[in-house]
């Protein structure tokens, strides 16, 4: 008698998330094979029948255990979670038969991780999507990598299985790196552990929120596109059709740029001032900014400039750069701005073109006792020394400051742009909006001694943005009220050439436009 062997699909961990169809493939085998974990989703299904579990590490046992019990004419279910097609047993057992194998074969479809998560999230996936599997088990890394950068490039949403094991802690970072590179920062995202099992976490998070977390083999991270939405705790990613140009959901359209220009990467005031004076001086100059309000003031600080303001991927502004041949990249971002940095001295190098660090000096002083090397750091002693804890570090880095062990315990005060997203983004991190600040920087120390003693603030953490950047009054305002004042070094890059000042900054694209009249 010809065998029959059914590869089942039993979802993601809910009873109720089995399709009919796997149902009657189980009832109608006699003999079952799995892992043992998904038994506990079908016992109802399988009382009384021949039951085999390797372990979970040998799943092509499994597949030869069971193709060879349906040689043997029994009727066989091989079970796998989720969708048995979708990095799962399907394709082990098609692998190991034989062409002249007389068995049946019937592949019954589930819910994928990637569903399943999906629909916890809300609507991530309505439109092209990808999924990308972490394990580099069966896959080289190399390959890994090359994928996640083509789907990043062509800003797919997509789905990570596989996120991070014991023996694989660093890959799903260097993934999430690939994808900054190409995918805006702000793009939402969200993290599953455990879809519809017992210790179900579902949370939301920004794209450049994410590698500051910690994962594991049972999370699954989905990530959107530029389209992708909040609304009422949930992400939906809408179906776009005609609507591909709404500037109120994409990053700005590219305007007239003009040639031969020197780009000065802005985000703080002293990358405005020089912009400034480059124009005047009779350079063309095109400042890029990351959001339309630093747009906004460029327009107003620089006059004579042109400014592309808005969150540009990677290979946008290496397109926009080749089409309007850059003469010169000057990187005037927040000293903590480590991703963009990278990015431009990247894109400086596979272009050749000249780059320039502009970087305002440190406001740390030998005085200032309290300096760490990082948010984590200064986290943890926040938390083991404040109670009314005051975060002037900026909206990027609140998470850390929040999930860090014994957070939930402590009152949190932030102050942040008023930017209606950096807004957003503390109250879904849990700050209560009767703790925000939301302004325009620098403060004086006057300003911000008022606001620290009128919210009783026992500590206060800040980043080192140097003088201009206000750090100075800060520190002189917590000295003022006898607070602690725990400020993060500026993380070190090896740039290829710097200038401190205004001065040398001016004085070198001055050079550069000398030896490029020579050539």
């Amino acid at each position: 008698m010809s065998g029959v062997l059914n590869l089942v699909s039993v979802g993601p961990g809910f009873g109720d998330l089995i399709v009919p169809r796997a149902i009657a493939a189980l009832r109608d085998s006699n003999v079952i094979v799995a892992y043992e974990l998904y038994l506990r989703w079908i016992s109802s299904h399988i009382e009384g029948k021949e039951i085999h579990t390797p372990p979970l590490t040998q799943e092509r046992e499994r597949a030869l255990l069971a193709i060879d019990k349906a040689r043997n004419g029994e009727k066989v279910a091989l079970i796998s979670s989720g969708d048995i097609g979708i990095y799962a047993m399907a394709a082990l057992a098609f692998d190991e038969m034989k062409e002249d194998d007389d068995y049946q074969v019937n592949v019954i479809p589930g819910v994928t991780s990637a569903n399943a998560c999906a629909s916890l999230l809300g609507s991530p996936l309505s439109h092209d999507f990808a999924t990308l599997s972490l394990s580099n088990l069966l896959c080289p890394w190399e390959w890994i990598e090359n994928r996640a950068r083509h789907i990043a490039q062509a800003d797919l949403a997509c789905v990570l299985y596989n996120v991070q094991s014991a023996g694989r802690q660093e890959g799903v970072y260097r993934i999430l790196k690939l994808m900054l590179e190409a995918k805006a920062p702000h793009t939402l995202c969200g993290v599953v552990k455990n879809a519809y099992r017992p210790g179900q976490e579902v949370s939301i998070h920004r794209l450049d929120e994410l590698p500051s977390l910690q994962f594991d083999m049972l999370t699954s991270i989905v990530i959107g596109n530029r389209f992708t939405q909040r609304k009422r705790g949930y992400i939906f990613t809408p179906r776009g059709y005609n609507d591909w140009h709404d500037e109120s959901k994409v990053v700005a359209e590219e305007p007239m740029l003009p040639s031969q220009a020197v780009w000065v990467f802005a985000g703080t005031s002293d990358g405005n001032a020089l912009a400034k004076q480059l124009a005047a001086q009779g350079h063309e100059v095109v400042v890029s900014t990351a959001t339309e309000y630093g747009g906004e003031l460029a327009l107003q600080d620089c006059p004579g400039v042109t400014v592309w303001a808005g969150r540009q991927g990677v290979e946008a502004r290496k397109q926009a750069l080749l089409r309007h041949e850059a003469r010169a990249l000057v990187d005037a971002t927040h000293p903590y701005a480590t991703l963009m940095s990278q990015q431009l001295m990247g894109l400086s190098q596979s272009l050749d073109i000249p780059y320039l660090r502009y970087e305002r000096p440190s406001g740390i002083a030998a005085a200032d006792a309290q300096v760490y090397d990082s948010m984590e750091e200064a986290a943890v002693q926040a938390i083991a020394g404040g109670e009314r804890i005051f975060l002037a570090t900026g909206s990027k880095d609140i998470a850390a400051f929040l999930q860090a062990p014994g957070a939930d315990r402590k009152q949190w005060f932030v102050r942040v742009t008023a930017e209606p997203e950096f807004i957003q983004r503390a109250i879904d991190l849990g700050i209560p909006r009767s703790r925000i600040c939301a302004m325009q920087g620098p403060f004086s120390q006057g300003f911000n001694e008022a606001l620290w003693r009128d919210w009783n603030i026992d500590c206060v953490v800040t980043k080192d943005s140097g003088d201009v950047g206000g750090y100075r009054a800060k520190a002189d305002a917590a000295k003022a009220l006898n607070i602690p004042l725990l400020t993060v070094r500026r993380p070190a890059l090896d740039y290829p050439l710097q200038a401190g000042n205004l001065d040398e900054a001016l004085a070198q694209v001055e050079r550069w436009q000398k030896e490029s009249k020579r050539a």
